[in-house]
């Protein structure tokens, strides 16, 4: 070989070398220029390929973990027969079959000069038999794309003639393929963030809508679909209602849903069993069911109706069903559908979690809203009856008709009756009654059914003073069918679910309050609730106009006794002019002044001083000694009537409060010890606001428990209600020995409050008046 020879094979070896170089950084411009769609990425790649490696023919093919055939991403001069096997997804991902599943399963590079000598070609592979014999290709390559140790896809560069890539070719390829990978991963990682970005606008979106549909969960429920069939890549989407224990699903909302899937929900034929429903597998025992291909179930191979439905007429393969749980357990599902065999992943699984929770949240609001408006339009029923009855002292049938309208509206019952036994309850009449016909109105008038082994509702209710409820009253056994009224209600009005509640006159019933519904919807015990308090009202009314017609025919016999009681009247209301208001109510709303009279009581008593007073008053003029006592006597005066105390006593900065007498108090320590921290916390504003003023004054509470004896005290124009004993002197002599901002208790005080209050012992006291040593215990905080 001549030197110019060798020089020629020089400079074509660095042609190449150079072309290879531009290829590659042709190649890294279109990824740099392609971070959302690596299809040019591998167009760009087969061009440089076939032009720099003689191949007429070239693919780039990917597969995702799990598949089962190879996906055609890009190619040249590939046969149309050819690419349609790859979109009929018959290119399999089988090593035994193909070669390019072999290079990625494998993670190796293939060369064959020859594919008709090849293993796979003898032993009868039909995709390889069709590439040579049908196709022609003779020579191929196949160069795997791995990324992290996994093959995901190959390069693939065939020759109709036999003629094996050089080594150059074969590396130039192989840096295509890490190019491709990078493609792949930059690609990946962008649409990524772009799904996040997304996903957060979609919940967003959510949580907005959520924020403005208080009172109906129905358009957050449109959304939810929307976003998560449109994230998820689902066909359709629905989600349905129910819980455990009911006997069908309720479907809520519904996307791509085909219209004889809605008529199953509708017809109520979608179960809640287990066993046979999916969704119901979901919701009851609270996590996700993920079926990868409906074709592959045990209900689709054995047969079962719905499954071959699904997956025959409907063509969905993939379902996912997420439950919405609340803290009492599932309440629905949130299905996504696919027509094709691809599982959700780990990441659309978490996002749909995402949005059921935030359709439970929906679903509460409104819940929350619908109960609030509710009880709101309950409370005014129940004040527009107490109006009524206000107004109706003389006569009781205004008040029936409220009640009846008002409960007929807000239980949705347009049937409504009041049956009333007689003053001998030996009968039963109807004489109020709503939302019947006429005719049928007229006949009610004639109603005076016997109470004595009646078989009609209205009349049971009333004998066996008992709340009666039928779901459907024409196939309840409890109730056979007895005659004309019966007959008339069910047949002829159309009645079938029934609430009664009895009209209770301590354990007797006088009548009762019955509603119909003319179709099977049981009432609730939100309902059942109401309609007692409106019973309640029907017993106040009757017997506010009973008590007036008795009142009136006794009027001429009471003028005596009215006087006899203006003068008591007018007695108790000269107390008030020197008893403590608290005490003075209690003696004028009991008509006795008993209570002045001296008795033992169980007291919370609670003793308070200004620290620092005296010294203060001994330097300060008169005026800001005032000044800081009548503000001090004034706020400490007003936490005293805020916390319901029953008498308070003060002389100078000492104060003085009684719990539990003459008012009665559950909790006479607590009461005391929370008005004693409420005390504190204004006095710590006090004195600061005071120590800028100069006056450093502090401030100390004593609390005891225990019995005194209590009553008036005083002569004529001057009387007192206060109390003596040891529990006082204990609190006294407590409140003398607390420091600045400190509340000291007696045992058996912090014993009454130690589980809702935090106190440490201080250690045992002689205190003057105490024969013996006292455990002092200090607050620490309040509850």
């Amino acid at each position: 070989m001549t030197d110019r020879d060798d020089s020629g094979k020089q400079c074509d070896a660095l042609s190449d070398a150079r072309a290879h170089l531009e290829a590659l950084r042709e190649v890294l411009d279109v990824i740099a220029n392609s971070r959302d769609d690596e299809a040019p990425v591998f167009e760009c790649i087969l061009d440089r390929a076939q032009a720099l490696c003689g191949a007429p023919v070239s693919a780039l093919v990917l597969v995702r973990p799990g598949d089962t055939f190879q996906t055609l991403a890009a190619q040249r001069g590939v046969k149309e027969s050819a690419a349609q096997l790859f979109r009929d997804r018959k290119m399999p991902m089988d090593a035994e079959q193909t070669y390019a599943a072999k290079s990625i399963l494998e993670r190796k590079l293939i060369h064959l000069p020859d594919m008709a000598h090849s293993d796979l070609y003898k032993a009868g592979a039909a995709p390889v038999r069709a590439m040579v014999d049908e196709i022609g290709i003779r020579t191929v390559l196949f160069v795997p794309l791995i990324s992290e140790g996994e093959g995901i896809g190959a390069i693939t560069l065939f020759r109709h003639e036999i003629s094996a890539f050089d080594d150059r070719q074969i590396a130039l390829v192989k840096t295509f393929a890490e190019q491709a990978v990078i493609a792949i991963q930059n690609v990946r990682q962008f649409k990524e963030v772009q799904i996040r970005l997304e996903r957060e606008r979609g919940m967003a979106e959510v949580l907005h809508l959520i924020s403005t549909s208080r009172d109906d969960e129905v358009p957050v429920f449109d959304l939810i679909l929307k976003k998560a069939a449109a994230l998820c890549a689902a066909d359709s989407a629905a989600l349905a209602l129910g819980r455990a224990g009911d006997s069908h699903q309720k479907l809520a909302a519904s996307l791509g849903v085909d219209p004889a899937t809605q008529k199953v929900y509708d017809d109520g034929l979608v179960t809640m069993d287990p066993d046979i429903s999916m969704a119901a597998s979901s919701i009851v025992k609270g996590k996700p069911v993920h079926v990868h291909d409906m074709a592959d179930t045990e209900g689709y191979k054995k047969g079962i109706s719905h499954y071959v439905t699904v997956v025959e007429d409907t063509g969905i393969r993939t379902n996912l069903f997420v439950p919405l749980m609340t803290q009492t357990g599932g309440i629905g599902t949130l299905i996504l559908f696919r027509k094709d065999v691809r599982p959700y992943t780990a990441d659309e699984i978490a996002l749909v979690e995402t949005f059921a929770a935030q359709a439970v949240i929906a679903i509460e609001n409104v819940n929350q809203f619908r109960e609030i408006q509710s009880r709101f339009e309950r409370e005014a029923a129940a004040r527009e009856v107490l109006g009524v009855i206000s107004r109706s002292r003389d006569d009781e049938m205004p008040v029936f008709e409220a009640i009846l309208e008002n409960a007929s509206r807000l239980c949705n019952a347009p049937l409504a009756f009041l049956p009333m036994a007689n003053d001998a309850r030996t009968h039963v009449s109807v004489p109020a009654f709503r939302g019947v016909r006429p005719d049928f109105a007229d006949a009610l008038k004639e109603f005076n059914e016997p109470m004595a082994e009646s078989g009609l509702v209205a009349v049971r209710a009333v004998a066996e003073a008992r709340i009666i409820q039928s779901a459907d009253l024409v196939n309840d056994p409890e109730f056979p069918a007895s005659g004309r009224w019966r007959n008339e209600l069910v047949e002829t009005e159309g009645a079938r679910s029934v609430l009664l509640v009895p009209l209770m006159q301590g354990d007797i019933a006088i009548g009762a309050i019955m509603l119909y519904r003319r179709e099977i919807a049981p009432f609730g015990a939100h309902d059942v609730e109401l309609v007692k308090t409106f019973a309640e009202q029907a017993v106040i009314a009757i017997e506010n106009v009973r008590q007036f017609r008795a009142l009136e025919s006794l009027n001429a016999e009471l003028g005596t006794r009215v006087e006899e009681q203006v003068g008591e009247i007018e007695r108790m209301g000269r107390l008030k002019r020197f008893l403590p208001a608290a005490v003075a109510d209690t003696v004028v709303s009991q008509g006795s002044d008993k209570l002045l009279k001296s008795h033992r009581a169980l007291l919370g008593v609670l003793f308070c001083d200004i620290r620092g007073f005296t010294a203060f008053c001994e330097t300060a003029e008169p005026e800001e000694t005032i000044e800081v006592l009548q503000s001090y006597h004034e706020e400490m005066g007003a936490l005293i009537a805020e916390h319901g105390a029953g008498v308070d006593t003060r002389a100078g900065d000492g104060i003085m409060v009684l719990f539990n007498d003459p008012l009665p108090c559950d909790d006479p320590a607590g009461s005391a010890l929370r008005l004693g921290l409420a005390m504190r916390s204004r006095m710590a504003e006090l004195s600061l606001k005071w120590r800028r003023h100069g006056h450093r004054l502090g401030f100390g509470v004593g609390i005891s428990l225990g019995y005194a004896t209590v009553g008036m005290v005083g002569s004529a124009g001057r009387y007192d209600y206060t109390a003596s004993g040891t529990a006082v002197n204990l609190a006294a002599r407590l409140c003398d020995q607390a420091k600045d901002g400190e509340i000291l208790l007696s045992p058996r005080a912090y014993t009454a409050v130690e589980d809702n209050f935090d106190a440490e012992a201080v250690g045992e006291m002689s205190l003057k008046g105490i024969h013996a040593p006292v455990e002092v215990f200090r607050v620490v905080t309040g509850d």
